[in-house]
C-alpha cells in the first residue's frame, strides 16, 4: 500500500455484484430458471425455480459499469471488489461452464482494468474496481479444468479472488475431490468469497409456510443458514488444518456461525466420530475466516468481532478470552449492491447507510477500528501486493 493511500480514509465495498453483459445476454437466451425475461415494460430475473414466478425487476444497475460507478459516487465508495451474482455457473454442463468462466473472467478483468483511478494524489495505479473471478464448479468437470481457470485468474492482475457457491462440484465444500482446488487457491493467495444461493433448498418450503412473505424468509434466514452449514462442513473436513493460509471470506457476516460456534465446539468434543479429527477447537477456525460487515446492526457487528477475536485462545483448546478486540481486523464493509434497493426510488440506499452506521456504532471501537472495517482491512487483504 502506498503512503498516499494513508492520507485519506478509503471506503471499500467488498460485497457488490454485477451480471456482466455477456452473462446477462446468456440468461436472456434461456427459457427456464435462471433466466432474464421481459414482463410488461421491463425485464425481470428469475434465479430459482421455486421462487415467486414473477422473479425480481432488473435493469442497467445490474450490468452497466457506469451505474455501478454512479452508485459508488452516491455513497462515497472509493473502491469496489465486484463479483458475479448468483447463480454463477452452477446450472451448466462442464464444457459450457469452463468456456463461460474463462470468457467472463476476461470480461471482468477488462471491466476493472479500464475503470477510473482513485482520486488521490499519487494513486494513479489504484483502480476503483477490482474483481472476484469465476470457477467452473459443476458436477463431472475434471479437476484439471478448474485448476486451469485458477491459473487464468491468477494471471489477471485486477482479479483478487474467486466467488464460490456452497455446492462446489455438486457435493459440498467437504468433497475430497476439491483438495487440489483448495491447495491451488491457497498457493495463489486468492481470496475465496463464499456466497449462498440455494438457501435451505426444497426442504424449506414446509418451514416457510404458505403465507406470502416475498423473499424475506429465504434471504434473511435461508441464505445465512446455507453459509453456516457449508462452512461448518468445510471446518469438519479439516480443510484449514491442511491449508492454514487459505483465505475465505464469508458473506452476510458468516450467517449463524459466530452465534453457534461454541455449541459447534461442544458437539465436536462430545462426538466420538469427530472428536479427535481436528487439530484445534472449532472456535479457532472461525477466527481464521474473514467476514463481510453486512449485518445492519452495531450489536451484531460487535458480537461477530468478539467471536472472531476470542478464537485465538482456542488454538490449543485453551478456554481463555483471547484478544477479543482484534476481531475487527477480519471484518470488511459491503453493500450487496444492486440488491436491496430503496423502495421509494432514487437516492442513498438505506441498506448501505445501515451498515455504515452499524460500523460507526459498535461499542468499544475507536476511529482506527472503524476505519479498518470501512476500508483498511480490504486494502490489506486485496491490494497489499503489486497493483
Amino acid at each position: 500500500m502506498s503512503n498516499s493511500l494513508k492520507l485519506k480514509q478509503l471506503l471499500v465495498d467488498i460485497h457488490t455484484h454485477c451480471y456482466l453483459p455477456r452473462y446477462a445476454a446468456f440468461l436472456r437466451s434461456r427459457s427456464i430458471a435462471p433466466k432474464i425475461f421481459t414482463s410488461g415494460d421491463r425485464e425481470r430475473l428469475l434465479i430459482l425455480d421455486d421462487e415467486p414466478a414473477t422473479g425480481r425487476p432488473v435493469g442497467p444497475q445490474y450490468w452497466d459499469r457506469n451505474e455501478k460507478l454512479k452508485f459508488m459516487d452516491t455513497h462515497d465508495i472509493d473502491i469496489s471488489i465486484v463479483s458475479t451474482a448468483n447463480p454463477w455457473l452452477d446450472f451448466l454442463p462442464p464444457d459450457k461452464a469452463h468456456t463461460l468462466a474463462t470468457e467472463l473472467n476476461v470480461d471482468l478483468e477488462e471491466y476493472c482494468a479500464t475503470s477510473p483511478v482513485v482520486s488521490m494524489p499519487g494513486s494513479h495505479d489504484i483502480k476503483r474496481l477490482y474483481g472476484f473471478g469465476l470457477l467452473p464448479l459443476v458436477p463431472d468437470i475434471p479437476v484439471d479444468a478448474i485448476l486451469q481457470v485458477i491459473k487464468q485468474i491468477s494471471s489477471l492482475s485486477h482479479l483478487k479472488g474467486v466467488i464460490m457457491g456452497t455446492k462446489a462440484v455438486g457435493k459440498g465444500l467437504d468433497d475430497p475431490s476439491l483438495e487440489p482446488v483448495w491447495e491451488a487457491l491457497s498457493a495463489a493467495g486468492l481470496v475465496v468469497f463464499l456466497h449462498p444461493h440455494y438457501g435451505l433448498g426444497s426442504g424449506a418450503k414446509e418451514a416457510w409456510g404458505n403465507r406470502d412473505n416475498g423473499h424475506v424468509l429465504s434471504l434473511a434466514l435461508g441464505f445465512p443458514m446455507e453459509t453456516t452449514i457449508a462452512t461448518t462442513r468445510l471446518i469438519l473436513a479439516g480443510v484449514y488444518d491442511r491449508h492454514p493460509d487459505l483465505k475465505i471470506l464469508l458473506a452476510h457476516s458468516g450467517g449463524a456461525l459466530p452465534q453457534l460456534s461454541s455449541r459447534l465446539a461442544s458437539c465436536i468434543s462430545h462426538d466420538p466420530v469427530v472428536s479427535s479429527r481436528l487439530q484445534h477447537d472449532a472456535r479457532y477456525y472461525v477466527s481464521k475466516l474473514y467476514f463481510d460487515a453486512v449485518n445492519y446492526g452495531p450489536e451484531e457487528m460487535g458480537f461477530v468481532a468478539d467471536v472472531i477475536g476470542r478464537g485465538s485462545a482456542y488454538a490449543n483448546s485453551q478456554d481463555q478470552r483471547g484478544d477479543r478486540m482484534s476481531g475487527y481486523t477480519r471484518m470488511l464493509f459491503g453493500t450487496d449492491h444492486p440488491f436491496f434497493p430503496p423502495l421509494d426510488g432514487e437516492g442513498r440506499w438505506k441498506s448501505v447507510l445501515e451498515n455504515i452506521r452499524a460500523i460507526e456504532g459498535v461499542k468499544g471501537w475507536g476511529e482506527a477500528e472503524k476505519a479498518a472495517v470501512l476500508g483498511g482491512n480490504a486494502l490489506e487483504l486485496f491490494l497489499q501486493g503489486p497493483m
